[in-house]
């Protein structure tokens, strides 16, 4: 795997942590979640400017935000006990498709 992807992948999983803990932070007046908070997005910015070093700002963002948003919808129903119902899993599963079409057949990512 191309080493830009495995730091995408880490901006990704830094991000979908610090966004799981912001509910626990409690409008930041809890110090040890809202340390992880701004710890993991740092992280996550941090990894995401390695993989700008090659990938474009806008296909970088784009996988970013859609694989982050799909993971947070999937914590806050496993931790938080959010449910999805019809529509925001149809949205959802929109969301992974744009980004699978993304990656898998623009000219625009490195493969």
């Amino acid at each position: 795997m191309p080493t830009h992807y495995l730091y995408l992948i880490l901006a990704i999983i830094t991000e979908t942590l610090g966004t799981t803990a912001l509910p626990a932070t409690k409008g930041f007046t809890r110090i040890g979640p809202a340390a992880i908070v701004v710890l993991s997005y740092a992280l996550s910015f941090y990894f995401m400017s390695l993989a700008l070093k090659v990938m474009p700002v806008g296909v970088v963002y784009a996988i970013w935000s859609g694989v982050g948003i799909v993971l947070i919808a999937f914590m806050g129903l496993i931790i938080y006990g959010q449910k999805l119902d019809l529509p925001a899993i149809i949205g959802l599963a929109l969301i992974i498709s744009g980004v699978l079409v993304l990656h898998l057949f623009s000219a625009t990512t490195t493969h």
